[in-house]
């Protein structure tokens, strides 16, 4: 999926949409190695960007990488949507509550679904040996979105942008392996 702008996630690559400078562009791409499924995202600029892309962008790889950090054997799915939710809130922005990470294995979408948002202490322990992917939607302005007519691109409500980055992590005993860094 290549999400553009205010595209917050399954954008479709069309051929009358032309990248121009001061975009920014969210490039989501899957993987499976041996049977085993990989899910990975960047948000890259087009050009130079604005003083706001760049905010969004910095915040939306901040996010993530808070959520990454909490990621232990033991620790809670809300211990990762309150890591990342405040340091979305604490930057201005808001992250998208209706989709987030998931399960992920022997098939691209598992349970459990890994929320953004959360409170620490609650939800579902994470074990040793789970994979999960960690993978924020920040927005500029509003968390709310909404559906395209082809009912598969999600963008912003009010139009804001929105970035977005993803690892797939395993879960360990003392942390986690980040399984899609380059």
């Amino acid at each position: 999926c290549t999400s553009r702008n205010h595209v917050v996630c399954h954008g479709i690559p069309r051929r009358d949409e032309v990248l121009a400078p001061g975009d920014i562009v969210n490039v989501d791409v899957t993987t499976e190695l041996d049977g085993y499924h990989g899910d990975t995202s960047a948000t890259f600029f087009i050009g130079e960007p604005s003083a706001e892309a760049r905010h969004v962008v910095d915040v939306a790889r901040r996010c993530r990488d808070a959520g990454v950090a909490v990621v232990r054997d033991g620790a809670r799915l809300g211990d990762i949507g309150a890591a990342i939710e405040e340091v979305a809130r604490a930057e201005g922005c808001s992250v998208v509550r209706e989709v987030g990470g998931h399960g992920i294995g022997r098939r691209m979408h598992l349970p459990p679904h890994v929320a953004h948002t959360g409170v620490r202490g609650a939800g579902m322990r994470l074990r040793a040996g789970m994979a999960i992917t960690i993978e924020p939607m920040v927005n500029l302005g509003s968390h709310r979105i909404r559906t395209l007519a082809d009912g598969w691109t999600i963008v912003t409500e009010d139009g804001s942008l929105s970035a977005q980055f993803e690892h797939t992590v395993l879960v360990t005993g003392d942390g986690c392996e980040i399984l899609t860094l380059s």
